[in-house]
């Protein structure tokens, strides 16, 4: 089918009975890619994206599954300050003319830097799989050194990830880890699925080890790992191989991981509470988990969309029921209010700081504090004792204050010392100072206070990247993650891997090596661009390691 980027329909679909306009916004069509008008309506207590295309008719997708939820984070508006850099001048409209143009409202927060489309797994919704593609993307050390001095020059400092395929594929990995920490890179994150590293410690435990106290010296901040379950039936990908994963993370001193599981209904909805359990077990390496509603790439027919939709306000009420109502929904908050502390500090330092103004519909989070006892794990979220709600007010309130006050320094402490009333430390846990340790990040800069926060508190936080059937142009427009290409551009990610035809795919082939004069180099059979794994589950599942990791989480059968 011929698709039509730049091809315009502003006809507004009609309202049908019992819904409620809630918004206006742009969309495109699935199919043809033209860009149409859009409603976001409530009905029946949930909230669709509908438009129609004079081609193909009227589209409509669930958006987001609760309404109130919905006007809760809607509340909180953030708008960013544009790119820090202009890679591309206009020429079409948005998303088609990416990155980042002048229209763009966000400067980049994390870049994501495929070093890689091989991957030794083959999961049915991911971006990314090299065998079907016919080409190998693994991009050079000097186009990488390229695409980091091209990032560079937005003039903030961001995060860096190397992602894939399965970046551990990569054998000079390490030497990327070096080039990017010798180009200045602070923060560099590792997303991978982490099975070389249990491969390895099976082989080798001192070998394993070795590697990976080779990455986190030369420069891995944190690793972003795959995780989608305790059970084997849920987590097929790396159930087994998280308890050597982890003993190997632990002796060599990797202790800033990120739980990303991908929440598909009906296949891991229901272990969503026994993951933040396992999490907080293992808060000695785990910081964070962040789960991914997913993103229904590719053409589904509708009936198949709506077996595996799930949107955030879902999975919070997932949480709330899985926790029995420690973590409950009046613990979140989008993404994007951590713009207000950050202009805080910016207003104190005088210095323009990185921010994250998203659209509250990208993203959610909430810190939680973790009680271990006995194997038990107990959850109390940030807002049981912290009055967020009146603290983002305040903040948003006094910024004018404290940016046009004779002295930052004088307003600034005088702010600081007014923000202890919205907390409650009479309902704080026991010997934890939120207020001495926020005095010491904003005021002494103090990194180990940040660091000490980090390992008090668990970050739990939801990102819903979009598709074809629920984009919206005004999300994509605000999108502060963004992927690097070899060109020197910054493109997001929900332009990046929604239209692949233009971005990824298309960029990738032209930078690529053909399927099979990479296997003829590497010496692979025909067909093959990477040795896929074969585990052993009998030795994996034999050991005690493997036993005390799940102890207690596993249902016994």
């Amino acid at each position: 089918m011929l698709k039509k980027p730049g091809e315009i329909s502003y006809s507004l679909p009609k309202i049908r009975q019992g819904e409620e306009v809630l918004s206006l916004t742009l969309s495109v069509c699935p199919y043809c890619y033209r860009e149409l008008a859009a409603i976001i309506v409530e009905r029946d207590g949930k909230v669709y994206i509908r438009r129609v295309c004079p081609e193909h008719g009227d589209i409509e997708e669930l958006y987001y599954g609760d309404v109130a939820f919905y006007k809760k984070v809607t509340g909180w508006h953030e708008e960013g300050r544009g790119a820090r850099h202009v890679y591309t001048q206009v020429s079409t409209l948005c998303p088609f003319n990416c990155g980042l143009c002048p229209m763009h409202k966000n400067h980049t927060a994390l870049v994501n830097m495929v070093i890689t489309n091989r991957c030794n797994l083959s999961c049915w919704y991911c971006f990314f799989y090299a065998e079907a593609s016919g080409y190998v993307y693994e991009p050079s050390l000097e186009q990488i050194r390229d695409m980091v001095r091209s990032i560079k020059k937005q003039g903030v400092t961001v995060a860096i990830q190397l992602t894939g395929g399965e970046p551990l594929l990569r054998d000079d990995l390490i030497d990327i880890v070096k080039l990017l920490r010798d180009e200045g890179v602070r923060h560099i994150q590792l997303n991978t699925n982490g099975i070389k590293f249990a491969e390895l410690y099976l082989e080798d435990p001192a070998k394993a080890i070795e590697y990976a106290r080779a990455l986190r010296s030369n420069g891995v901040n944190t690793v972003y790992l795959s995780f989608d379950g305790v059970s084997p039936v849920v987590n097929w990908k790396n159930h087994w191989e998280i308890p050597y994963i982890f003993e190997t993370f632990r002796k060599a001193g990797l202790t800033s991981v990120v739980l990303v599981p991908t929440v598909i209904k009906g296949v891991n909805t229901h272990e969503l509470g026994a993951i933040l359990k396992f999490a907080g077990r293992n808060m000695d390496i785990v910081r964070a988990v962040n789960f991914q509603p997913v993103s229904l790439t590719g053409y589904m027919k509708k009936h198949e969309r709506e077996k595996y939709r799930i949107t955030i306000p879902d999975v919070v009420k997932l949480v709330e029921e899985q926790t029995n109502g420690e973590i409950h929904s009046n613990a979140w908050f989008p993404v994007n209010v951590s713009a207000i502390f950050s202009r805080f500090v910016e207003g104190f330092s005088g210095e323009f700081k990185f921010e994250m103004g998203n659209h509250p519909i990208c993203g959610v989070g909430t810190y939680v504090y973790v009680e271990r006892k006995n194997g038990s794990v107990k959850f109390t979220p940030i807002t049981d004792f912290v009055d967020v709600e009146g603290l983002l007010e305040y903040l948003k309130d006094k910024w004018e204050d404290l940016i046009t006050g004779s002295s930052r320094l004088t307003t600034g402490l005088r702010l600081l010392y007014s923000i202890r009333k919205f907390i409650n430390q009479e309902k704080a846990p026991e010997g934890f100072d939120l207020y001495k340790l926020l005095f010491n990040i904003i005021v002494k800069r103090s990194y180990e206070a940040l660091g000490e926060l980090h390992y008090k508190l668990l970050f739990i936080g939801q990102m819903h990247f979009m598709d074809l059937y629920n984009y919206d142009i005004q999300r994509v427009q605000r999108c502060n993650i963004h992927y690097s290409v070899p060109d020197g551009r910054l493109i997001p990610f929900c332009a990046f891997n929604i239209f692949d035809d233009i971005y990824r795919d298309k960029i990738q082939r032209e930078y690529s090596i053909p399927a099979e004069e990479y296997s003829i180099k590497y010496n692979l059979p025909k067909g093959y661009l990477t040795k896929k794994y074969v585990r052993d589950r009998r030795k994996l599942e034999s050991t005690e390691l493997y036993k005390i990791t799940y102890e207690g989480l596993l249902e016994k059968k």
